[in-house]
């Protein structure tokens, strides 16, 4: 098993950058793809971004083509989302999961973290 956790999440003006980290402890990351999905209230988790356990697959939202850069570092068993050019409607709570593929859906990861709040204010 592995135990994803996340941390970098703030509050950030539109335009402005973050950089959220996911650390996995128990078995190691790098045997996992890992992705990053998104949820404000009241809807459901939605993907944001996927990478393979050798990075050699990457995969973005439409919404966060351009902006966000997926990439992981395996032998410090961590999984990087950079957000750039932050809008308003990127607010929410971003998660990061473990899973056998990097696919875009919810149900394709099995470890999840409990989430890291971003807040980008207009």
């Amino acid at each position: 098993q592995v135990q994803p956790v996340e941390s970098g999440g703030g509050l950030v003006q539109a335009g402005g950058s973050l950089r959220l980290s996911c650390a996995a402890s128990g078995r190691t990351s790098s045997t996992y793809a890992m992705g990053w999905f998104q949820q404000v209230p009241g809807k459901e988790r939605s993907f944001v971004a996927a990478i393979s356990r050798s990075s050699d697959r990457i995969y973005y939202a439409e919404s966060v083509k351009g902006r966000f850069t997926i990439f992981r570092d395996n032998a410090q068993n961590t999984v990087y989302l950079q957000m750039n050019s932050l809008k308003p409607e990127d607010t929410g709570v971003y998660y990061c999961a473990a899973g056998s593929y990097p696919r875009t859906t919810v149900t394709a990861y099995d470890y999840w973290g409990q989430g890291t709040q971003v807040t980008v204010s207009s």
